[in-house]
């Protein structure tokens, strides 16, 4: 009877969904015998770890209980892994009292390993050959009988949950190997830097003041009537000080916040590796982040192949319209302008007058019966919202004849742009850069559309790195009243653009690189100016800033700044995209909402009047 008990609960297991992709990504990530594992503790070792090596040694362990079957069957779940736990016939008390105990318990487990009996094995369990038999336990902690979310990785929960009870969300396996994932590389990036290259680890202050420019930032009152602090998007001016200062190379896990809308992407409070060397130039930074990731890699993800690829920004642009491309897929944009100048169609031809127009096309192979032409008008309408732009015309080209359709309008333009019998095409016609950039977003979205329909258009096991180089150093303002800086205003220009600065700031190219990887940015970085006069010139006369809030690193550079130039890499970002999550939010032990909340404690909150008075604040009635 016991026997048979056991087998029912094995093939529960396996039949379970919820736990058999539990089980099965335990087996990739659990941990063998690491004494370290459970050092300084009370337990022997971790419930991910015992082995058919193990039968036979008495173990003790400690963790949550995760299943309980049949009266005389338990699991005991810990960050490491899952252990079949048996009752013993002979110990009904110890079953009785089991019965009683809520999932989530807290348990030690005294017991002897044991191996399965033939035909009880389960292979999708990495403890899968063995149980404990058990001796004795002891509770450690109860839980409630219904906690808000039940510890399983593949159960349908809000996002909304998940966040208001982060501490019974960080339980689940998947929470638990991005963590230690992020953890480890983490760590072998401060051994690459600080082990093998000399580079010193300095903590920069968090209380600092208005930086010119760039991001919104939190502000911080102070007990000084009237003075605020502002917490730092970036430590960019404390490394460029460290330079002045010698240091000669810096790094720092960052901690930065922005004060802007919070994207999948984004979060007030985010952390970056921020790195800056004096006497380097733009190739010594891009050669020393190629190998950082390289020695960092996980064993187990697709190693990482250098040299990364290069785009300049304008080959970013005209290829991809975005200058952070996802180079997964095709589809690049083709500019077709002096073909469309011949082919007769009035439409097209009355938006090519301007010696500014231009016609661009991207063609779309394979997923002509899944790409309808309300869908195309669908993600034009979403491209142009996103672009804000409305006068771009997007036009859709098949090859109607072959399709049996009436009317035939479009046959000589198949014709001259020499469109397949299997292609979709899509084209955009309009000024300067923006059918590059209408295509650009329409090609993203699109590929979106496909994947939500099951179609694969993007490898889901690449990792796809890009540097693009040679951005403009400075852009024109949305609202046309002047520039503002493309990178950030410490950026310098290229030597040979650099007597642009003073007549056209407009055509000067920046020493700024972006790190791209699967179509986002991940890094970004420069050669600073180290010049006070240009750095003055730069912020007054180009940017229109005040430049007495950078008073100071103006009056450092002017004492014998060494040349030089860093990079940032954003490490939730790079962990999003390495671990698969849709949001950097999966990446981040306690993260915000999409508003910007801490859900689980409830802030920000209000405080009363007493505490803002110490901070000579009083709240504006609306």
């Amino acid at each position: 009877m016991f026997s048979r008990v056991r087998k029912r609960l094995i093939n529960m297991i396996l039949i379970d969904n919820t736990a058999s992709k539990y089980i099965l990504s335990l087996r990739k990530y659990s941990s063998q015998n690491n004494p370290g594992s459970v050092s300084y503790t009370k337990r022997t070792c971790t419930c991910g770890s015992l082995r058919l090596s193990n039968v036979g040694q008495d173990v003790k362990l400690c963790g949550w209980l995760q299943y309980r079957r049949f009266n005389n069957i338990l699991v005991l779940r810990d960050w490491n892994g899952i252990t079949q736990v048996v009752v013993p016939d002979d110990k009904k008390e110890i079953m009785e009292k089991l019965q009683t105990l809520n999932y989530e318990t807290v348990l030690e487990i005294k017991g002897t390993v044991i191996q399965r009996p033939e035909g009880q094995v389960n292979p999708d369990m990495s403890t899968g050959e063995i149980e404990v038999e058990l001796n004795d336990f002891s509770i450690l902690n109860t839980s409630m009988a219904d906690p808000p979310i039940v510890v399983r990785d593949n159960l349908h929960v809000t996002e909304k949950q998940r966040l208001e009870y982060r501490y019974l969300d960080l339980r689940r396996q998947q929470m638990q190997k991005i963590l230690r994932l992020r953890s480890k590389m983490i760590m072998k990036m401060r051994e690459f830097l600080a082990n093998q290259h000399d580079f010193v680890d300095v903590e920069t202050p968090t209380l600092f003041r208005r930086t010119p420019g760039g991001a919104k930032e939190f502000v911080v009152p102070s007990r000084q009537k009237g003075m605020f602090y502002s917490l730092p998007q970036s430590p960019q001016q404390f490394k460029q000080l460290l330079m002045v200062g010698g240091l000669d190379r810096y790094f720092q896990v960052a901690r930065c916040y922005r004060d802007e809308g919070t994207k999948p992407e984004r979060q007030p409070e985010f952390t970056q590796l921020d790195i800056e060397m004096s006497f380097v130039d733009r190739e010594g930074v891009i050669k020393l982040i190629e190998d950082l990731l390289v020695y960092s890699w996980p064993e187990d993800s697709p190693p990482v192949g250098i040299p990364f690829p290069r785009l300049t920004y304008q080959q970013a642009m005209r290829l991809y319209g975005i200058d952070k491309p996802d180079t997964r897929f095709g589809w690049q944009i083709e500019d077709v302008t002096d073909a469309i100048k011949n082919c007769g169609n009035e439409v097209l031809l009355s938006r090519l007058q301007n010696t500014d127009s231009c016609a661009t096309l991207i063609r779309i192979k394979g997923f002509k019966e899944n790409i309808s032409k309300s869908t195309i008008t669908k993600q034009r309408k979403k491209a142009c919202t996103m672009l804000n732009d409305t006068k771009t015309l997007v036009y859709v080209i098949r090859d109607e004849n072959r399709e049996g359709e009436k009317g035939g309008g479009n046959s000589l333009l198949v014709k001259m742009l020499n469109i397949a019998e299997d292609e979709t095409v899509v084209m955009a016609v309009g000024s300067n850069m923006a059918p590059y950039e209408a295509l650009g977003r329409m090609r993203l979205l699109i590929a979106d559309h496909l994947e939500s329909k099951g179609f694969q258009v993007r490898p889901k096991d690449a990792f796809n790195f890009l540097w693009v180089v040679d951005f403009p150093l400075f852009l024109p303002k949305e609202d046309g009243t002047g520039l503002e800086a493309a990178h950030h205003p410490f950026t310098d220009a290229r030597p040979q653009d650099r007597e642009l600065l003073f007549t056209e700031p407009h055509k000067v190219i920046g020493q700024h690189y972006d790190l791209v990887l699967n179509g986002s940015e991940i890094g970004g970085g420069s050669i600073r100016i180290c010049d006070p006069a240009i750095q003055r010139y730069v912020i007054e006369n180009i940017l229109k800033e005040d430049s007495s809030e950078l008073e100071h690193l103006l009056f450092a550079l002017g004492t014998g700044c060494p040349p030089h130039g860093g990079i940032a890499l954003g490490l939730d970002r790079l962990f999003a995209i390495l671990c698969g999550t849709p949001s950097i939010r999966d990446v981040i032990a306690f993260p915000k909402s999409s508003a910007g909340n801490d859900l689980m404690s409830g802030s920000p909150a209000p405080v009363k009047q007493a505490e803002l008075d110490f901070y000579h604040i009083q709240i504006k009635k609306e």
